[in-house]
């Protein structure tokens, strides 16, 4: 991790290039804050790259969504409507989980360490299997923490225009044909396509329309 102490005093100083420098290759290795996105937008949208400002918005809206986020989202790009940004109370708390996945891991982990050192202290006086079954759930929740539990894959639209189509192919019925700025959430990968969810419904899109989030 390159030092985003020293970007962020850069930022604070206007020295916006070589503090970009810094951000872009902590986000390129999946490292960023809210705090991080925001001025990785603002500096974008100063020089001009509505496209990468939109792009770090629509990040930021995945951890943090408010309408604010998408007034601005519409504003760089020009659409009033935009899809893909609405945000359930599920989703809400399953973004909550993937943040604090770490701290949910360890805490399971020590809660099974101490179950186990129950069950090996008092093993002897402990002959029924049900007093086992805490020490298994742990188990199985930990596993269950460490494999499944991941944010939804999401894409932003950036090329104009784009075509939304019910068949991975050039005979699919077209849904759509959108402006950039609009999400999709990826539900599979086949060939040139994404497999998405768009306005309640299965459909296909271009991987080279789209930036994934």
């Amino acid at each position: 991790m390159l030092d985003i102490k020293r970007a962020d005093s850069l930022f604070q100083q206007r020295s916006y290039k070589e503090a970009m420098e810094i951000y872009q290759q902590n986000y390129q290795m999946g490292i960023y804050s809210p705090a991080m996105l925001l001025k990785m937008s603002f500096i974008s949208e100063g020089i001009g790259d509505k496209e990468h400002a939109t792009l770090y918005l629509s990040k930021y809206y995945d951890l943090n969504p408010n309408p604010q986020t998408i007034t601005k989202i519409k504003s760089l790009t020009g659409q009033s409507n935009l899809v893909g940004y609405e945000v359930s109370d599920g989703a809400r708390f399953m973004l909550f989980l993937v943040e604090y996945q770490e701290f949910i891991v360890g805490a399971l982990s020590f809660f099974l360490l101490i179950s186990l050192i129950m069950l090996w202290v008092n093993g002897r006086k402990i002959p029924e299997a049900r007093y086992y079954w805490p020490s298994i759930l742990l188990i199985i929740l930990i596993f269950a923490a460490n494999n499944f539990l991941k944010a939804p894959r999401t894409a932003l639209v950036t090329q104009s225009p784009t075509m939304i189509v019910t068949k991975p192919s050039a005979g699919g019925e077209l849904l759509d044909r959108v402006e950039p700025g609009h999400r999709v959430k990826i539900k599979s990968s086949k060939d040139i396509w994404y497999e998405v969810e768009w306005k309640n419904q299965t459909a296909y899109i271009k991987k080279d329309n789209v930036t994934r989030l």
